[in-house]
C-alpha cells in the first residue's frame, strides 16, 4: 500500500489519501466480512486449538456456521439491534464465533478482559449494560461464574433466561463454557446452542443483511495506565477497515499462521491477529493463556509463521528450558531484531510495521508505514495518516494548530474514529472540530511525517529541556542484562525533574548504575542520560491488564526510593 500525506497550508496538519483511493478493502460490516472470508477460503483452516493431546481444527465454512449457530441462539434469546451481549472468554474457538455470531445477529460484541478482577468486573457489566454474557467459567485461578454470583447472588437462584437483578438491570440471560450442568440461571454452552435450533436460517440473514456500516460493532475497555477502563465504542466500518488493512500494513505475501497468546479483548491484538491472519486466507493458531514453554511446543506443532507477542514476553520464551530445542524454522513473519529472531533455527529478514501510531479509540493504527517500506521514505518516524485520516498537532492549552515541525498534542480523527466513550457525551470528548485530542506529544515534520514522543504528562521536564523516555528507553533496552526498562521523571528543585531508568535486570544477572549509564552515554545526548538508575524486581512494578507499566505508580515509588 502506496503512503501518501499532505500537509495542509504549511501548518502542522496532514491528511492521508482519501479514502474512496484505497484499495483492498471489502464489506464494512463483521457480518459482511466474515461471508466474503468464506467465500474466499470456505475449506481451508481458520483457526486451531491445540490443548496437549487434543486438537481441534475449523475451517472458514465451519467458523461460518457455528458464528450462525451463535447468532440463531441470540435470536432466541430475543436481542434486539444494538443490543450489547458480553464475551468473557480467553483465545479460543467460542470467542470467534461468538463475536462474529452476535455481529451477525445485530447485536454488540462487549469484550470483557480475563484479567479483571471482581470489582472490576462489576464495573464494566455495570457501564456495559449487557443483556446476555457469554463466558468463559474457569481461567487459570479464576471462576467467572463464582465472580459473578459474589456480586449478584441472585444468579445462583434464578431460572435461565430469567435473571432480575437490581445490580445488572440489564442482564437477563448467561452461557457458560465449562459448566456441564446448570447452576441457577447459568445455562451449559451447548444448552444455549440448542435454544437456537428452532430460529431459520434466513431470520440471521436478515438481520445481518440490516446491519448498516455506521452501527456500532464492538465495545471494548481499555486498560490504560492510570484510572479506570473506558468504555470505548466502534463502528462496524472503523473495526473492518483495520481487519481488510492489517495484511497490507504486514506486507503479507502468503496466508500466514498466527500464534498469540495475548487477549482478543484487546483492540490490537484481536485486530492484527484477526485482521492480519483471516483477511489474508491464513489460520490462527490460538493458545488462551500464555505459558512460554507450552508456546513454543505449538508454535513448532501447527509450523506457525507468526508470532504475536508483547516485549516481555520475548524474555520469556528465551527462557524457557525447551527454547533451544525447539524447532522454529516455520517462522517467518518475525521482526529480525525481536529476540526470538536469534533462535539457531530461524532466519528472517522481515520487519514488523512497527513506524506507526494509534490506539484503542481509532482502533489500532491510524497512521503507519507497511513493512518493507524503505528507510529513506519511513525515517525515524511512526508513519503518515491512514486513508481518510487527518493528524494535527496543537498547543496542550490553546488547542491552537503549530507550525510544522513545532512540537505539542496530537489530535486526530478519520473513518476509524470511536463512536464515543460509554457515558461521556461527544462534545465532552472531541474538540470542536470533531479531533480527538490524544494527549500524547510529538511533531510533524516536513514531509508530513508523525512523530510520536510519548505521553504528555511522562515527557521529563529536566534543566528547562523536553527529554522523551521512549527514547531513552530504546537504548537501555539494548544494555546487556536489561530485561525491562522504564523511564521516569521524579520532581527535582534544582532541574524541575530528574531523569531516572528504571530496570528490571535479567534473571541472574548483576547490573550496577554506572554500567547502564556508560552504555547510554554512547547513544545519548548528556541531558538525557539517566540521573540516577533504580533496580527492581518485575513483580514491584504495576502493569495495566496490557502489560504497560503504570507510569504514575512507577513515578511515586522511584521518588520514594530515591528519598
Amino acid at each position: 500500500m502506496t503512503a501518501a500525506a499532505e500537509i495542509v497550508d504549511g501548518a502542522s496538519l496532514v491528511r492521508g489519501i482519501p479514502l474512496a483511493d484505497e484499495t483492498g478493502i471489502g464489506p464494512l460490516t463483521l457480518g459482511g466480512w466474515l461471508r466474503e472470508l468464506a467465500q474466499r477460503h470456505g475449506p481451508a483452516e481458520a483457526a486451531v486449538l491445540r490443548e496437549g493431546e487434543a486438537v481441534e481444527r475449523w475451517t472458514y465454512d465451519e467458523l461460518w456456521a457455528r458464528a450462525r449457530e451463535v447468532a440463531r441462539a441470540l435470536v432466541a434469546s430475543d436481542i434486539g439491534k444494538g443490543t450489547r451481549v458480553g464475551v468473557l472468554m480467553t483465545n479460543r474457538l467460542e470467542f470467534l464465533s461468538a463475536v462474529l455470531g452476535i455481529s451477525l445477529a445485530g447485536g454488540v460484541a462487549t469484550l470483557i478482559s480475563t484479567f479483571f478482577t471482581t470489582s472490576e468486573l462489576d464495573e464494566v457489566m455495570k457501564a456495559a449494560g449487557v443483556s446476555v454474557l457469554l463466558v468463559e467459567r474457569r481461567v487459570l485461578k479464576k471462576d467467572f461464574v463464582a465472580m459473578l454470583a459474589e456480586l449478584e447472588p441472585a444468579i445462583l437462584t434464578a431460572q435461565p433466561g430469567q435473571i432480575a437483578s437490581l445490580r445488572f438491570p440489564f442482564l437477563r440471560r448467561i452461557a457458560a463454557i465449562g459448566s456441564d450442568a446448570p447452576t441457577g440461571a447459568i445455562e451449559a454452552w451447548d444448552s444455549f446452542l440448542r435454544g437456537g435450533d428452532d430460529i431459520a436460517e434466513d431470520r440471521v440473514d436478515a438481520r445481518a443483511a440490516a446491519v448498516v456500516p455506521s452501527d456500532p460493532a464492538l465495545l471494548l475497555f481499555s486498560s490504560g495506565s492510570t484510572g479506570k477502563a473506558k468504555g470505548i465504542l466502534s463502528a462496524h466500518r472503523a473495526v473492518c477497515l483495520q481487519l481488510w488493512r492489517w495484511p497490507k500494513w504486514y506486507n503479507i505475501k502468503t496466508p500466514p499462521r498466527t500464534w498469540s497468546a495475548n487477549g482478543f479483548f484487546w483492540s490490537g491484538n484481536f485486530v492484527m491477529a484477526l485482521g492480519g491472519t483471516l483477511s489474508a486466507g491464513g489460520s490462527l493458531v490460538l493458545q488462551r493463556w500464555f505459558d512460554a514453554a507450552d508456546a513454543l511446543n505449538v508454535m513448532a506443532a501447527e509450523k506457525a509463521t507468526m508470532p504475536l507477542a508483547w516485549p516481555h514476553q520475548w524474555a520469556q520464551l528465551e527462557a524457557a528450558p525447551n527454547y533451544l530445542t525447539t524447532d522454529l524454522s516455520s517462522l517467518h513473519y518475525l521482526d529480525k531484531r525481536m529476540p526470538l529472531a536469534r533462535h539457531a533455527t530461524v532466519d528472517v529478514e522481515w520487519l514488523e510495521p512497527g513506524q506507526a501510531y494509534g490506539n484503542t479509540e481509532t482502533f489500532t493504527l491510524i497512521s503507519v508505514f507497511a513493512s518493507g517500506t524503505p528507510p529513506e521514505i519511513s525515517g525515524d518516524s511512526h508513519g503518515v495518516p491512514t486513508a481518510g485520516s487527518t493528524i494535527k498537532v496543537v498547543d496542550p492549552l490553546t488547542g491552537v494548530i503549530q507550525p510544522l515541525g513545532e512540537r505539542g498534542e496530537i489530535a486526530v480523527k478519520g473513518p476509524t474514529l470511536m463512536l464515543g466513550y460509554v457515558g461521556i457525551p461527544l462534545d465532552e470528548s472531541l474538540d470542536a472540530e470533531g479531533f480527538l485530542r490524544t494527549n500524547d506529544g510529538g511533531f510533524i515534520d516536513v514531509e508530513g511525517r508523525l512523530h510520536w514522543e510519548g505521553r504528555l504528562n511522562d515527557i521529563v521536564k529536566t534543566g528547562g529541556a523536553n527529554v522523551s523516555p521512549l527514547e531513552i528507553d530504546a537504548v537501555i533496552r539494548d544494555c546487556p542484562g536489561v530485561k525491562l526498562t522504564q523511564t521516569v521523571g521524579v520532581p527535582d528543585e534544582l532541574l524541575g525533574e530528574l531523569v531516572v531508568a528504571c530496570i528490571v535486570p535479567h534473571a541472574g544477572v548483576t547490573l550496577d548504575e554506572e554500567r547502564v549509564r556508560s552504555f547510554a552515554k554512547e547513544k545519548l545526548s548528556s541531558y538525557k542520560v539517566p540521573r540516577r538508575v533504580l533496580f527492581f524486581e518485575e513483580h514491584e512494578l504495576a502493569t495495566t491488564g496490557s502489560a504497560k507499566v503504570k507510569t504514575a505508580e512507577l513515578r511515586k515509588l522511584a521518588a520514594e526510593r530515591l528519598a
